[in-house]
């Protein structure tokens, strides 16, 4: 049973969202997709995060990482192998392709084929311009009161 939210009244009352209502919308549409390979995401320290799919079966030519523009796809399709001699097929090596919207500012650091594991570090690195610094307050320079400028008159005789 798949609940359909409706984002109408949150466009009346706000500016400059539309990317994370697109992403909402995005991911409810996404639930229907299969979710073959497993996968995990797991935060691995402050600003990095490890994306882990099981890929048993696979080879590193099998596999391709894409990454443009807040979207990391990675897809697998083996290459035709001939069922000759096969008893019985049970490990799925069926094309598969997987999406992850990703933060602002978070890039892809590493991959790695391990164990049937493929293993896909990312990182969150805020460029200097939008890190929070430090503003020193400046006091305005005490006005040194001079003495009052005397006025000659010429002096009557």
């Amino acid at each position: 049973m798949a609940t359909s939210y409706d984002y109408a009244p949150l466009f009346r009352s706000s500016v400059g969202f539309d990317r994370v209502f697109n992403l909402l919308e995005n991911a409810q549409r996404a639930r229907s997709i299969s979710d073959w390979p497993p996968y995990d995401i797991v935060k691995t320290g402050d600003d990095s995060y490890r994306i882990s799919i099981a890929v048993a079966g696979f080879a590193q030519d099998d596999l391709d990482i894409t990454f443009q523009s807040n979207l990391l796809i990675v897809t697998g399709q083996k290459k035709e192998t001939s069922a000759e001699g096969y008893l019985h097929r049970g490990i799925a090596g069926r094309p598969f392709e997987h999406r992850f919207e990703l933060a602002d500012h978070v890039r892809v650091n590493d991959a790695d084929l391990s164990n049937g594991l493929l293993s896909i570090d990312l990182v969150r690195e805020i460029p200097e311009a939008l890190k929070p610094r430090k503003i020193s307050i400046q006091s305005e320079p005490t006005v040194k009161s001079a003495a009052p400028a005397q006025i000659d008159a010429q002096k009557a005789a």
